[in-house]
Parts: C-alpha cells; sequence; structure tokens
C-alpha cells in the first residue's frame, strides 16, 4: 500500500478509540470508524514506519453483527459508533479493547491480576444528562441546523430531532429552539471569520429530579449582521427564547421542569462553551442530582459524569474496590481525591475515612463540592482548588488511600513521582481513556505497584468511549 492508494479490505477489530483494523489481503491498515466484519473502501492518508493509515471512504457491505438502528441520524452525526449493533455486542467490543491494552502493559507485572469484565449501563437509551449542540448549517448557506456536526466535518451541523441518547425533553427544547430562531432570521456564528451571533445551546437535566438547566450561547454581535436590522431588539429576541421554552411547560409538554434558563455570552476564538457573561433569563444557574444517596449542585460548566444511571454503577465500583479503608472501625485514614471535580468520589468515601481531601483545578467546581459537601452535612471532606501538580506540594497531611479520577489525557508526568512518595498501600484510578491509563500504569509498575483488578464501566452507551477502574497495590 502507499499514501494516496484506494483499497477495500474487512475490518477485523476495532482497538481503541474507533480504529477498524483492515485485512486488505495484502496487509493491514488502521481505518478510523468500521465496526467487526463490515468491507469497506478507504484511501490511504498515511504511511508511517510502514503501516497503512486510512480515511474510510465508503462500507460496501455491512457487518453481520448490524441488526439496525433506533435512530434517524445514524452514519450522518458524528456522535454515535455502535448504534447498529446489539448492546451486547457493543459491550463485547469495548471489554475487548479495555482487556487487550491492559495485558499488554501488565504483561511485564510478576503478579496475578483480575479482569472483571465490563459493567453495562443501566440505561442503553436516553441516558445523557449534558448535551452541546452547536448552530450551523448542514449544507453551505443551507437552513438554520442545531444539532451535532456531521460526522468527520468540523463545519457542517446536523439537526438531531430524532436522537435516542438523550430524552424526549431534549428533543422538543432543541426542535423549538431551532424554530424560533429560525424563523427570527438571525445568523449563526461562522468558525472560520468569527462573524454571527447564535453558537451553541447547553442543556441540561438531572435523571433523578428531572430539574432542566438551558443556556443559549452567543456572541456579542448584531444578531441580524448584514440584514439592516439594528441590534437594539436582542433583548426582546433573547426574551422569546426565553417564553418558548417556558410555554413548553405550561402546556404539559415536558416531562421535567425548568430550573434555570440562561443567556450567555462567548466571544472566544475557541469552538468552546465558555462565558464572557451570563444572564440569568429566568430561575438560577443551577439545579440538582441526586446519585447513591446523596444529592449534587450542578452549575452550568460544573464537571458531572453525563450518565447519571452508569455514574451509580461506576462510585459503586470505586467504593468496592477502596473496600474497608479500615477494618478495625476507627476511620481514622485520609484520603485524597485527586481531580476531585465536584467532590461526587470524595463525598461517597467521606463516612467511612477520617478525612478526604479533594484536589481540582476548576474553581467553580470546586465552590460547588463544598456547598454540596455541606448539605450532605459532610464535615470531614476538604476542597482544594488548584493545580494538582502545585498543590501537592502544599498539602501537609500525608494520605493512606489515593483515589485518581483525571482527564482525558491523564496524569501530569510531573504528578506520578509525586504520588508514588507517598508510597500508599492502595491506590484507586479512574480513567475514561484506557490509553492514557496504560501509559501511567508503566510509571506505577516501574515504581513497585501491581494492578490487582480491572474492570470497565460502559458510562458512554453508542459511542466509542468508556471509563475503566483500576486497583493498584504497593508490593514494597
Amino acid at each position: 500500500m502507499k499514501k494516496g492508494q484506494v483499497c477495500e479490505g474487512v475490518v477485523r477489530r476495532v482497538d481503541f478509540p474507533n480504529k477498524g483494523i483492515v485485512d486488505t489481503g495484502e496487509g493491514m491498515a488502521v481505518v478510523k470508524t468500521g465496526l467487526p466484519g463490515q468491507k469497506v473502501k478507504f484511501i490511504v492518508s498515511k504511511m508511517k514506519n510502514g503501516k497503512a493509515e486510512g480515511r474510510l471512504l465508503e462500507v460496501l457491505e455491512k457487518s453481520p453483527l448490524e441488526t439496525g438502528h433506533p435512530c434517524s441520524h445514524f452514519g450522518l452525526c458524528g456522535g454515535c459508533n455502535y448504534l447498529s449493533m446489539p448492546y451486547q455486542e457493543q459491550l463485547a467490543i469495548k471489554e475487548d479493547q479495555v482487556k487487550r491494552l491492559l495485558e499488554r502493559v501488565l504483561a511485564k507485572q510478576d503478579a496475578p491480576w483480575q479482569w472483571e469484565g465490563i459493567k453495562g449501563s443501566p440505561a442503553e437509551y436516553e441516558y445523557r444528562n449534558k448535551m452541546e449542540f452547536s448552530f450551523g448549517d448542514e449544507v453551505k448557506d443551507g437552513p438554520l441546523a442545531l444539532g451535532m456536526h456531521k460526522r468527520g466535518s468540523f463545519y457542517d451541523v446536523v439537526t438531531v430531532e430524532d436522537c435516542r441518547i438523550v430524552d424526549a425533553d431534549y428533543r422538543v427544547i432543541l426542535k423549538t429552539v431551532r424554530d424560533y430562531f429560525e424563523k427570527s432570521g438571525v445568523t449563526f456564528h461562522h468558525k472560520m471569520n468569527h462573524q454571527g451571533y447564535l453558537r451553541h445551546l447547553l442543556v441540561r437535566k438531572a435523571s433523578k429530579t428531572g430539574e432542566i438547566l438551558v443556556a443559549l450561547v452567543t456572541s456579542s454581535q448584531n444578531p441580524w449582521t448584514g440584514t439592516g436590522r439594528a441590534r437594539e431588539d436582542v433583548e426582546s429576541l433573547v426574551a422569546g427564547f426565553r417564553d418558548s421554552l417556558l410555554q413548553l411547560e405550561k402546556e404539559g409538554l415536558l416531562k421535567g421542569k425548568f430550573a434555570g434558563i440562561l443567556h450567555i455570552i462567548n466571544d472566544s476564538l475557541a469552538d468552546v462553551v465558555q462565558s464572557d457573561h451570563t444572564e440569568v433569563l429566568y430561575g438560577q444557574e443551577y439545579f440538582y442530582e441526586k446519585l447513591l444517596g446523596l444529592k449534587f449542585k450542578i452549575s452550568t460548566f460544573s464537571f458531572f459524569q453525563t450518565n447519571s444511571y452508569s455514574a451509580e454503577v461506576l462510585y459503586e465500583t470505586v467504593r468496592e474496590y477502596v473496600g474497608d479503608i479500615d477494618s478495625s472501625g476507627a476511620n481514622d485514614k485520609v484520603v485524597f481525591d485527586l481531580y476531585s471535580g465536584t467532590g461526587t468520589i470524595a463525598q461517597l468515601m467521606a463516612p467511612a475515612a477520617k478525612k478526604v481531601v479533594g484536589v481540582e483545578i476548576v474553581e467553580e467546581a470546586v465552590e460547588a463540592a463544598k456547598k454540596n459537601a455541606a448539605e450532605n452535612g459532610l464535615a470531614n471532606c476538604e476542597f482544594i482548588a488548584g493545580d494538582v501538580l502545585k498543590v501537592l506540594d502544599e498539602i501537609e497531611e500525608k494520605p493512606d488511600m489515593i483515589i485518581l479520577d483525571p482527564p482525558r489525557d491523564g496524569c501530569h508526568p510531573k504528578v506520578l513521582p509525586k504520588i508514588l512518595n507517598y508510597g500508599v498501600d492502595r491506590i484507586v484510578y479512574v480513567s475514561c481513556k484506557p490509553t492514557s491509563l496504560v501509559r501511567d500504569l508503566e510509571v506505577f509498575l516501574e515504581q513497585g505497584y501491581v494492578v490487582e483488578k480491572a474492570v470497565a464501566v460502559d458510562q458512554f452507551p453508542w459511542t466509542a468511549n468508556v471509563e475503566t477502574v483500576v486497583l493498584l497495590g504497593n508490593r514494597l
């Protein structure tokens, strides 16, 4: 194979994250996207160390595993990868991906370890509690679209009115907002020239309480750029957006209820949801969710697991891996929860520990964690805002156990030596990207730790993502 060559082959397996290993009969190639058993056509985009990497052109034959899909957008929207397969087949693929990655690194370990398979999500569909929809168009100069990016495209947006990983309230809200702004003639924000008004629609809904938080994200520009219409009408435009949503609740078209409706101004050049200024149009900037008997206050940008149902499975697994922190019942142990987010894990550990210290770089998440702990009556939780790399040098207390739940790229390389210096007997590592996990595990293994057991948890049905929980023990 050579660069630019068009080839055909059969996908033999899918490696994380979503890398189809294609057998052409003359060699193997890595092609992004694809399902085991599919016959595909691809173009070789890169040759690296004699290995071919390709871009999918066409699926020539379906996989025998594909038995249909319940979403009209599948294949066009870039959100889901495995929706055309039975859920159990998807779980098998993810389990195989994680297990093979772990086996590769743990081949260097001279102690036995236990693989505990994969735990599926209690909700296979309509599980998301947060969505960031983008404004745009599906084709150049086409009608206004609001939804997800088209597969393989940075610019084109597909209106996903039939999306099945969210519940009906999301679908009704999305359609209402798109229709409202299409009639208003407002421009969307173009990523290339950074001109236009509408940017994103952020929708969060608590799966357990039913509370809904909606934020319209726009630029500060004139919504009717190039139309000659004055920007003095912005206030009535935004008020109309709010009222169109409240009308849904008034007419009983929603199962949930609005906790807050916000208007966020964002003039950043980056295509991210962030706030230069936030105006509360209705209610408040937060809502409440419940997990495992605890109550959590979640604000607009607070990190919280996007699948509340599976989050309970994940956190119960962490609690199980921690075990009895002190079997004597003395509760005199200090636990560090690093990259603690809104402090969910820390609060779950608090009843069994003398003290739990959570460290998180996002200040808003730390403030939310403090308030959540107070509302849950947990006085032995301390939350520190700052970079884990720096904060570990400032904390005087020494942990008896460490729980790690880093972002997708894993722990900063300079953080790992500081964690290792504590020499704790147990470390529980929670990872949302197994390739980052195995890279960090190599460092732990080199310093005398061994993996005792590991399990995958499907937090994100139908997508290429998967969580992993690993228990490490210190042999030194």
